[in-house]
C-alpha cells in the first residue's frame, strides 16, 4: 500500500478464526487507494471466547465498520445494537457498520451471492437448486434463493442435519415454501438440478484436493457455484467442468459481498472489477 497511515486514517477490519487465508485486506485496500480514501483495512484473528471483548474494542476504537467471518456470523448478533431486516431474518451477519458507537449488522453474503449469479445470467425464479451445507453462508444463500423464487433442497452431514432442518423452517416461515433437508448421501436422488451450490468450506486451501461430493454425473447440474475461493478452481469446479457444467468461483461472491460492505462504510461506489482482480492476483500468487 502507498497510503500513509496517520491519526486521521479511518480503520475497517475483519474478525474471524482463522483469518490467515483472507483476501479481504488486499481487496479493500486496493479499492481505498483507487478512490483516494484515507482508509485502511486490517484482519484480526479472534477466538470465540474473545468475541465480546473484540467487538467492545472495535466499538471503543471507533472502527467505522468490519466484516465477520467463520465462526462468528451468528454469535455476533447478540453483541450488536440493531440488525438490518435481511440479516435479522437470515440470522447471520457478515458486515457491521459503526454509526457513532452504535453497531448495526448486515448480511452482504446473500446479496453478493445473488449478484454473482446474475452476472452469469442465472435467474432463480422457478429453478431447482441444491445447496450443500447448512452453516451461516448456507443460511444467507438459501434465504436469498427462496426469496427470489427458487425451489430448494439442502444437503448436510448426518451429524448436523438439524442445521439444514432449521434453514428449511426459516424459509417455510418466511415464504410458505417447502424445502427438502436431507443427508449428503441423497445427492444422486435430488439431481438433476438447475444449480448446485457448495456452501461448505470443503475443498478450501490447505486441503484443496478434496470435494464435498463424488464426481458430478454429466449434465446433472448445468451450473455449479462453489463459494470456496481459495483455490480459485476447486476440485468440485474442476470435476464440474469435466462433466460439462458452467462454473462460478467463490471469488465472484467474495468480490460482490466485499463491494457491498465497502459501499456501506464509505458511501462511495465500489470499484468491483478492481476488487475482484486484486483477489484473483493474490490467489494466483498464493497458488504459485
Amino acid at each position: 500500500m502507498t497510503n500513509i497511515i496517520s491519526g486521521k486514517t479511518i480503520i475497517c477490519a475483519l474478525i474471524g478464526d482463522p483469518v490467515e487465508h483472507t483476501m479481504s485486506p488486499a481487496m479493500h485496500n486496493a479499492a481505498f487507494e483507487k478512490l483516494g480514501l484515507d482508509y485502511e483495512y486490517v484482519a484480526f484473528n479472534v477466538k470465540p471466547d474473545s468475541l465480546a471483548q473484540a467487538v467492545a474494542g472495535l466499538r471503543a476504537l471507533n472502527v467505522v465498520g468490519f466484516n465477520v467471518t467463520v465462526p462468528h456470523k451468528v454469535a455476533i448478533i447478540s453483541l450488536l445494537d440493531s440488525l438490518d431486516p435481511l440479516a435479522e431474518k437470515i440470522g447471520a451477519v457478515n458486515t457491521v457498520v459503526n454509526d457513532k458507537g452504535k453497531l448495526k449488522g448486515f448480511n452482504t453474503d446473500a446479496e453478493g451471492f445473488l449478484q454473482a449469479l446474475k452476472e452469469y445470467g442465472f435467474k432463480p425464479k422457478g429453478k431447482k437448486v441444491v445447496v450443500l451445507g447448512a452453516g451461516g453462508a448456507s443460511r444467507a444463500i438459501s434465504y436469498i434463493l427462496a426469496q427470489n423464487g427458487a425451489s430448494l433442497t439442502i444437503l448436510n452431514r448426518q451429524a448436523e442435519l438439524d442445521w439444514a432442518l432449521d434453514i428449511a423452517r426459516l424459509i417455510k416461515n418466511n415464504f410458505k415454501k417447502e424445502v427438502k433437508a436431507l443427508e449428503l448421501s441423497h445427492l444422486t436422488d435430488v439431481l438433476p438440478a438447475d444449480l448446485l451450490v457448495n456452501a461448505t468450506s470443503v475443498g478450501m486451501s490447505p486441503a484443496p484436493n478434496i470435494s464435498p461430493i463424488p464426481a458430478l454425473p454429466r449434465s446433472k447440474a448445468p451450473l455449479v457455484f462453489d463459494i470456496v475461493y481459495n483455490p480459485i478452481k476447486t476440485k468440485l469446479l474442476q470435476d464440474a467442468a469435466v462433466a460439462g457444467a458452467q462454473t462460478i468461483s467463490g471469488v465472484d461472491m467474495l468480490a460482490w459481498q466485499g463491494a457491498l460492505a465497502f459501499e456501506k462504510w464509505t458511501g462511495k461506489k465500489a470499484p468491483l472489477d478492481l476488487m475482484r482482480q486484486t483477489a484473483v492476483q493474490m490467489l494466483e500468487r498464493h497458488e504459485d
